[in-house]
């Protein structure tokens, strides 16, 4: 089973930047899209940045213009660079992989990183 694993989390100062990586144990094959969202207490999960199929990518309008979403498939490895941090991006942030398998599409999914942004 191939595994996701976050990393790049911690303390970011408003307007600071961070970058998360989100790495997969070998190469997953027939990907349909590629992304993540954030999970903060009380709140909804929102889907931060995605890849999909087609090549577009897509962001939520919280956070167009400071994130970007990228990949890096030499590598097995996608990331997100998020710049003028809020502390309304204070959340836990989960990369995603949606891919055709045998038995049709499945997700697989990492286990989180903390992003706090406070002064």
């Amino acid at each position: 089973q191939v595994q996701l694993v976050e990393s790049g989390g911690g303390l970011a100062q408003p307007g600071g930047s961070l970058t998360l990586s989100c790495a997969a144990s070998r190469t997953i094959f027939s990907i349909i899209a590629l992304g993540w969202y954030r999970q903060a207490p009380g709140k909804q999960r929102e889907l931060v940045a995605d890849f999909t199929n087609g090549g577009t990518t897509n962001y939520a309008d919280s956070v167009k213009g400071r994130f970007t979403i990228s990949r890096d498939n030499a590598k097995n490895t996608a990331f997100l660079q998020m710049n003028s941090l809020k502390p309304e991006d204070t959340a836990v942030y989960y990369c995603y992989a949606d891919a055709l398998g045998a038995s049709g599409r499945y997700r697989l999914g990492g286990q989180g990183t903390q992003v706090t942004v406070s002064s």
